[in-house]
């Protein structure tokens, strides 16, 4: 019991101040190089936070687990947008880039729905791995394309770095991947602590994996953001959710279902419905008002809050 309660402690602390290095160090590289904190969300964050659902997800798919790996990915994205977003924007409004409203967000919206229909055939296979990672993989090489355009009407909404003009040290590059680092080892820690704990108390292995992994593997995002709330570094806290979200579908799932098959039960799938639900409220939400309110945030963190409560009921029954 107290090795748990010490992994717990461990993992807050790399969570906190991995967070802290990841939102200071990014910032810093992107004024350097002239890139919005919005790109740099999209990216570098996005995927750094990400590396927890990738490991948790491959390990259960090699091992023999799918529904625990496919229910990680789409439980760690309904908690980034309902819970994380929801209570980052009770704390301050959230804004969006008008390139978020017409373009990133419905880009995730097309990679969900498509994994939506191949889902239903029972299985995510290589083909549609190849089509998920090529997305991916297009994506990063427009958003490039586009920042190498000064002159683009994309490259000014898209690009535009901050006014600051501070250039990064070379301890910004050094914490950078460490803070990445940390954050996926802390969230490795805090999910083993407190899987341990409730083992201790007798609850059930999937139990355990649709809440306390699909939570902990979504600390990096929520510790990031918070982070970056505080620090008033707005555009990077929708960009690392809605890039982090894009990342686990189009990359960690495509690559998965690439190296190997992923089977699809079919009470999965109405978790991914809702999945493909909480990005249409968030876009009809963002489009309305520029940003995420803190009413709106409620609103998230409580359709959040009703997914987990179904899952419980779930296993309960």
């Amino acid at each position: 019991m107290l090795l748990y309660i010490a992994s717990l402690l461990a993992g807050g602390l790399l969570l906190w101040k991995g967070a802290d290095w990841v939102v200071d160090s990014a910032s810093a590289i992107a004024r350097r190089f002239g890139i919005s904190e919005l790109i740099i969300g999209l990216t570098i964050v996005a995927m750094g936070t990400s590396l927890p659902e990738f490991l948790v997800t491959l390990t259960a798919t090699l091992k023999g687990i799918p529904s625990i790996s496919f229910a990680n990915i789409v439980g760690s994205n309904i908690f980034n947008l309902g819970i994380i977003l929801g209570a980052v924007a009770m704390i301050n409004s959230v804004s969006g880039s008008k390139s978020l409203i017409t373009r990133d967000i419905p880009i995730l919206l097309g990679v969900e729905l498509f994994i939506r229909v191949v889902a239903s055939t029972g299985q995510l296979g290589r083909w549609s791995g190849i089509l998920l990672t090529a997305a991916f993989a297009g994506y990063l090489l427009w958003m490039y394309r586009q920042c190498k355009k000064p002159t683009s009407t994309d490259a000014t909404a898209f690009c535009d770095a901050t006014s600051e003009s501070e250039a990064a040290s070379f301890k910004d590059y050094l914490l950078l991947p460490v803070g990445l680092i940390a954050v996926s080892f802390g969230s490795q820690f805090v999910v083993d602590g407190a899987s341990g704990v409730a083992r201790i108390f007798g609850l059930s292995e999937w139990l355990i994996g649709v809440t306390i992994v699909a939570a902990g593997t979504s600390l990096p995002e929520l510790v990031t953001c918070l982070s970056a709330s505080v620090k008033g570094k707005n555009e990077m806290i929708l960009g690392n959710l809605v890039g982090s979200d894009f990342f686990n579908f189009a990359g960690v799932l495509g690559l998965t279902s690439i190296i190997h098959p992923i089977a699809v039960k079919q009470g999965e799938l109405l978790n991914m419905s809702m999945a493909v639900g909480v990005v249409i409220l968030l876009w009809v939400l963002i489009r309305t008002h520029g940003k995420i309110t803190r009413n709106e945030g409620m609103l998230l963190f409580a359709v959040g809050i009703g997914r987990w409560g179904m899952e419980i009921w779930r296993a309960a029954m």
